[in-house]
């Protein structure tokens, strides 16, 4: 049960969410004191909104005498499941290759790297991308983009879809030839259409859009993607308290991954970078800290290399470490012809 259904003043919900309180579960262990001091908020009423909280929670128990485990699989069906995973392609051969044929759904994907390295344009090249038909072996979904940053321009979307347009209906006509049926009538602005944009100018929106995606993708099924640009940007500023920033993190990490299992969805999170500290030398990392690169499944660190995009495997359960170089064009995300020279990310 969600903390922002508790039957409490809407101030007292803003209060327990901003404060990374988001389940019945993190409210479970915790004592009165401590959550009037992460509230700022009376010790008395903190002892009321447990109690409260406690109420909810004995409500969607089931009773413990008939409750069942249910979900056991083994693991010959885990990995037969895994190997029909639906990808998103990044329409870029290389790098999909080095992904295992693209974005896998079902995960989260964080990709990092410097401003300017193509992190926005990649993710706007996802949003198109997952709408290609499956008669053409896409997943026709739609995408979810949250903006924390404004870097979204959707002249830029119209342009890259206007290139997968083409793409696309060169690939259907070349399947016709091979007689399988692929027939691509799609026109750019209504791939324009299937996109669902989220603006977000602080974390504590930001908070709340993802405590909201669950009821938003159960009412658009055909939602295949979320993307975050970035999961960043909010929680680097005004957060003396790291412990409660990490909670926070934490959270929204375990929501997103839930969704993406739930409903069968890919989940990429873009990140900034940061300068680190490392026996004596500083290089560059992503941010968020050492507790935050475990909350993705999958770790890719975009970075140039002399003048040319590369894209480095950094973490992942089920793909080797290996890099791919790739290019931003005009139509989008390309295999590699760079030529411009930026600073590489260690």
């Amino acid at each position: 049960m969600e903390v922002g259904r508790l039957p409490l003043s809407a101030s007292q919900r803003g209060k327990l969410i901003s404060a990374g309180y988001t389940t019945l579960a993190s409210l479970s262990s915790i004592s009165p004191s401590d959550l009037a001091r992460d509230l700022q908020v009376p010790e008395s009423e903190a002892f009321e909104m447990l109690k409260v909280a406690k109420l909810g929670c004995g409500l969607e128990q089931p009773d413990k005498h008939t409750a069942i485990v249910n979900g056991a699989q083994t693991a010959w069906d885990i990995l037969n499941e895994e190997r029909l995973l639906p990808r998103i392609t990044t329409s870029c051969a290389d790098l999909d290759k080095i992904l295992g044929g693209g974005i896998n759904c079902k995960e989260v994907t964080e990709i990092g790297g410097v401003p300017g390295i193509g992190k926005t344009q990649l993710g706007i090249q996802l949003a198109v991308n997952v709408q290609i038909p499956v008669d053409c072996g896409g997943l026709g979904g739609k995408a979810v983009y949250i903006d924390t940053e404004g870097s979204f321009m959707v002249e830029r979307a119209l342009q890259i879809a206007e290139a997968s347009v083409v793409n696309w209906s060169s690939y259907s006509e070349l399947l016709r030839k091979e007689s399988q049926a692929c027939q691509v009538e799609i026109q750019p602005t209504d791939i324009l259409e299937k996109i669902y944009y989220f603006r977000i100018c602080t974390s504590t929106e930001q908070i709340a859009l993802i405590n909201y995606l669950d009821q938003f993708i159960s009412e658009h099924k055909d939602v295949k993607i979320v993307i975050i640009d970035s999961v960043t940007f909010h929680f680097r500023q005004d957060f003396e308290d790291f412990a409660l920033r990490n909670r926070l993190l934490g959270g929204m990490a375990l929501k997103l991954m839930n969704l993406g299992k739930k409903y069968n969805l890919a989940v990429v999170i873009f990140n900034q970078v940061t300068t680190k500290c490392t026996e004596g030398s500083f290089q560059l990392s992503l941010a968020l800290g050492d507790s935050w690169s475990h909350c993705c499944t999958n770790r890719v660190i975009l970075y140039w290399n002399g003048d040319e995009r590369n894209a480095y495997i950094d973490k992942s359960p089920s793909l080797r470490s290996a890099s791919a170089s790739f290019s931003v064009t005009s139509g989008g995300i390309r295999n590699s012809a760079s030529k411009h020279k930026r600073i590489r990310v260690m």
